[in-house]
């Protein structure tokens, strides 16, 4: 069991020959759950622990404080990207506040059974309705997922770590939800941009410049809007510098340099010839079929996806990164060590250097 941005999930892995009794073993699970006091106060101090190791690490403390930046502290995606919480929040969670999300939230009406296996709809139906067919039904809440107004100007938000010996950069765009009409030319804008290791952003912090190991952009999965970043580690000397690029990568990227022919091309091989491997286990194959659930897409997204890449224009691709890359409303969080960093940020001309710390407060 787990649960990610807008889903909460329950899933079992059972041979064919033990089906019916694993059946039975599953629907207890999930209409009758346990919740004994002594579990959580055991996974309490795990989250609790795990948490303080977040507030250590350079990269989980970018990725604690990103996305209250960016939606806000009141918005559903507004918590930590690595998942753990807050201090406080684990702190107050009661016994009570957990059965009531269970009792809210997993009901029939607002659930979706996967199943990918040697088994036919025909035959399948019957023991799922046999076991699950007293789940009952009602209304869920409404969750905020509203979307939100990037930054007006760049920003800086400067965690502070001493004697760190490489600076770690996020810049964050809020952008468009997964299920968007523009999808595959989104996908390849970011191939283009950051995605590859042939990336504009990568060929020059690495490659050209030698000041990081990589750096990359990314997309993260939301049925709402979601994060496009970039993220990369590098020298604590180069941090200004390695701003200042990146900054110029996307500028002449929506101006006067957009993708071209030949990237493009690179990106459609990318997607379509590993293609062949993606669905080679019931795993891989249940995540795809998840993913069109979670986020909303056609049942047939991904029956169209090759012919979609193959069919896509450099004018579609360009278009759309005019639309999601905004240099002018970048925010950036900067983890490193602040009395050698602090003063050449300033000439970047961002305007404040906004310290916070690795919960995201103001310092």
């Amino acid at each position: 069991s787990g649960s990610n941005l807008d889903t909460s999930f329950v899933s079992l892995s059972t041979l064919s020959s033990t089906l019916d009794y694993s059946l039975e073993l599953f629907a207890d699970v999930v209409l009758n759950p346990s919740f004994p006091e002594k579990e959580l106060e055991r996974l309490r101090l795990q989250l609790l622990n795990s948490i303080q190791r977040e507030r250590q690490s350079p990269r989980s403390m970018a990725l604690r404080v990103l996305p209250q930046l960016l939606y806000g502290k009141e918005h559903a995606y507004g918590n930590p990207l690595t998942g753990s919480g807050t201090t406080e929040s684990v702190t107050a969670i009661t016994l009570d506040e957990i059965k009531n999300f269970q009792s809210t939230w997993f009901k029939a009406n607002h659930s979706t059974m996967v199943i990918v296996g040697d088994t036919t709809l025909k035959e399948i139906l019957p023991k799922v309705e046999r076991a699950f067919g007293k789940w009952g039904t009602g209304e869920t809440p409404v969750k905020n997922i509203a979307n939100v107004e990037n930054a007006e100007q760049p920003r800086i938000y400067l965690v502070d770590r001493p004697a760190s010996e490489q600076s770690i950069l996020f810049a964050a765009l809020l952008a468009t939800p997964k299920a968007n009409p523009d999808e595959i030319a989104t996908e390849a804008m970011n191939d283009i941009i950051g995605g590859m290791s042939t990336s504009r952003i990568n060929m020059n912090l690495r490659e050209d410049k030698g000041w990081s190991y990589g750096a990359h952009s990314g997309l993260s999965g939301a049925k709402g809007q979601r994060l496009f970043y970039i993220f990369s580690s590098v020298q604590t000397d180069k941090t200004r510098e390695s701003i200042d690029e990146v900054m110029k990568e996307l500028t002449t990227f929506v101006t006067s340099s957009p993708a071209t022919g030949e990237e493009l091309e690179k990106s459609v091989a990318s997607n379509t010839l590993s293609l062949s491997g993606r669905w080679e286990s019931s795993g891989a194959v249940m995540g795809s079929i998840s993913q069109i659930v979670q986020y909303g897409l056609p049942d047939a997204y991904f029956d169209e996806y090759a012919g979609k890449v193959d069919a896509l224009t450099l004018d579609e691709v360009r278009q759309i990164s005019n639309r999601i890359i905004k240099p002018d409303a970048i925010t950036w969080v900067v983890v490193g060590d602040r009395t050698i960093i602090e003063e050449d940020l300033i000439k970047l001309g961002f305007g404040e250097i906004n310290l916070i710390d690795a919960d995201g407060n103001a310092l």
